[in-house]
């Protein structure tokens, strides 16, 4: 199925939002929860599947499965103009960061990219789950473990968290924190290996294993991963007595010292 054909325009800096213009009949879909708002003349509906092609009941029951097993909403939503001029309404980004405007076409038909990296498309995008066939990405991949697969020739719009970098390998070869990786085009080769010698792995700081990434094509990264940002906001926030635990720690640790 041809992709619709969308105009589009990102605003804002760290906490971005993508305005969609439809064309009468016009169609896009998107995760569920991800609209901030819309003209009148535009309904949406949610749906199971990405409306790319048709499909029968067991490949209904085949899609729900697999976004069950990535943590994703059972559900799409599609938004599609049915007045008689062009209408407009936006996506908002769930944390801060960026949204990347990606034309699948230019990214030869398939994009694949982290599980949560998804925030709308144009309609005839196909959106699937990319298992690696490598059993060690399988197992240590992390957070770069599941990942979705996008394939159309219309517009994709990704999220992701901190600064986003594109960088276009030419055969070289990449190494990456998995949280880091956001997405690559077809034509990379993703693995999975193992980050340094026995005491850098345990004692670097810096997880078990790192991605590699090898091939032709573009690849995108974010400086700040949604897991690291959620992992400092659990560190610092208040413990039972209403202090934060790193808060007084200097004092209570003089004041023990003190009392023996």
């Amino acid at each position: 199925m041809q992709s619709h054909e969308i105009d589009y325009q990102v605003y804002g800096d760290d906490l971005q939002f993508v305005e969609v213009e439809l064309d009468p009949r016009e169609t896009v879909i998107a995760e569920a929860g991800a609209m901030m708002y819309m003209d009148d003349g535009i309904v949406f509906e949610t749906r199971m599947g990405d409306g790319s092609r048709p499909q029968g009941m067991m490949d209904k029951v085949l899609s729900v499965g697999k976004r069950m097993f990535t943590g994703e909403s059972l559900f799409m939503t599609h938004f599609t103009n049915v007045s008689e001029g062009k209408r407009r309404l936006a996506f908002a980004a769930p944390y801060p960061g960026k949204i990347i405007a990606i034309d699948l076409d230019e990214a030869r038909g398939e994009l694949i990219c982290q599980k949560d990296a998804f925030l709308a498309a144009a309609l005839g995008t196909e959106i699937s789950i990319a298992f690696n066939k490598k059993l060690g990405a399988g197992f240590f991949g992390g957070e770069g473990f599941i990942l979705q697969r996008l394939r159309g020739d219309g517009m994709a719009f990704i999220h992701a968290g901190g600064t986003i970098v594109e960088k276009r390998l030419e055969g070289q070869k990449l190494l990456v924190d998995t949280g880091c990786l956001v997405a690559f085009e077809n034509g990379i080769a993703y693995d999975i290996q193992r980050a340094g010698n026995l005491k850098s792995m345990l004692f670097g700081g810096e997880g078990l294993f790192l991605a590699t990434l090898q091939g032709t094509g573009r690849v995108w990264l974010q400086s700040l991963p949604f897991s690291r940002l959620a992992d400092r906001v659990l560190a610092s926030a208040p413990s039972q007595g209403g202090k934060s635990s790193d808060e007084g720690s200097v004092i209570r640790g003089l004041s023990g010292l003190l009392q023996q």
